[in-house]
């Protein structure tokens, strides 16, 4: 199977990993920067172009795609699902998990727990929002933030409307949610792959900080769900369309409490925690399901016989025989 991994960064652990273990599955497989796409949109005839060479064909791709770079990402997603290339996150659901307000009013109609959450635009209704969350500390989110950036614990109201004002003027979108201090500066981190959460860590935060992510300076230890938190990992992540997922909860006395759902989730520090080979879980997944998509996409309906897509008719312009254009760079 030819296997693409788009990512900005091929010296980074996860593509490394990744790119590892679908070599030693026998797969032939590159690491591609996300932003060297080029979208080739034309009727009936979906291509891509990467760095500046068309792109041959590829059977699956596994998409790492960034913040900064969402809206371009899941456009470079979009058109490869248009040229029926399987990809282990779709395009929509890698941008439902990207709005942390979306993935929440999803939540909100399933019994999926959450910290009650407020977006609010006027800073000056300040008080009102708190009330709706029961007041401060507040933990102060923009939507599209990853790696504990733009995650903000305010405890006053007059910090809370200073940083929502700072926030607003620098055109960022703001959730307020409900302190959870039970929590202690720890969450649990449940990495699934398919229907199962493969591996799960507990990180804990520095001290000082409330945070536990492992980019902000918090360590990590392996650590084994009960049911109920790896159920709700797994109803999270399929509730949002994706196949693999990093989710982010909070243990409290009411039971478990999702915080965010990362649909490019680091490996470093949840194979280092757990030993778990979760890279090699993903291409083995990836390969089940792409092979599964291909034949569903070359069986027919019973009864109905599928015609072949009619061959473009050569120009002057391309070799009759080849189909490719004369001078053309070689496809990558």
């Amino acid at each position: 199977m030819k296997i693409a991994i788009l990512s900005r960064g091929p010296r980074l652990y996860s593509s490394r990993r990744l790119r590892e273990a679908a070599v030693q599955r026998g797969h032939e497989v590159r690491v591609l920067d996300t932003l060297g796409f080029a979208l080739v949109v034309e009727q009936h005839r979906p291509a891509l172009l990467y760095q500046g060479r068309p792109l041959s064909r590829y059977d699956a791709i596994v998409p790492r795609i960034g913040a900064s770079i969402s809206f371009f990402g899941c456009a470079v997603v979009r058109q490869f699902e248009e040229m029926e290339v399987y990809t282990l996150a779709s395009s929509q659901a890698i941008g439902v998990a990207r709005d942390k307000l979306r993935t929440i009013q999803l939540f909100s109609r399933h019994d999926i727990g959450f910290p009650p959450t407020v977006f609010v635009r006027d800073a000056s209704r300040v008080h009102e929002a708190l009330a709706a969350i029961g007041g401060t500390p507040a933990v102060i989110k923009v939507l599209e933030g990853t790696q504990g950036v733009g995650v903000i614990l305010a405890e006053t109201v007059e910090s809370v409307q200073a940083i929502l004002e700072t926030l607003q003027l620098a055109r960022q979108n703001v959730l307020l949610q409900r302190f959870v201090a039970e929590a202690r500066g720890r969450d649990l981190r449940a990495f699934v792959v398919g229907d199962r959460v493969v591996a799960a860590m507990r990180r804990i935060a520095r001290p000082g900080e409330f945070r536990a992510n492992v980019h902000r300076g918090g360590r990590t230890e392996a650590a084994r769900l009960e049911p109920r938190y790896a159920d709700a990992a797994v109803r999270a992540t399929r509730l949002l369309g994706l196949e693999v997922a990093g989710v982010d909860l909070l243990e409290t006395e009411d039971g478990p409490r999702v915080i965010e759902v990362n649909a490019s989730p680091g490996l470093e520090g949840i194979e280092a925690a757990t030993g778990v080979d979760i890279a090699g879980a993903m291409i083995d997944l990836l390969a089940t399901r792409a092979r599964a998509a291909a034949a569903a996409t070359v069986t027919a309906l019973p009864g109905v016989q599928a015609l072949p897509a009619p061959a473009p008719a050569p120009t002057r312009a391309r070799d009759v025989f080849t189909g490719q254009r004369r001078g053309a760079s070689r496809r990558v």
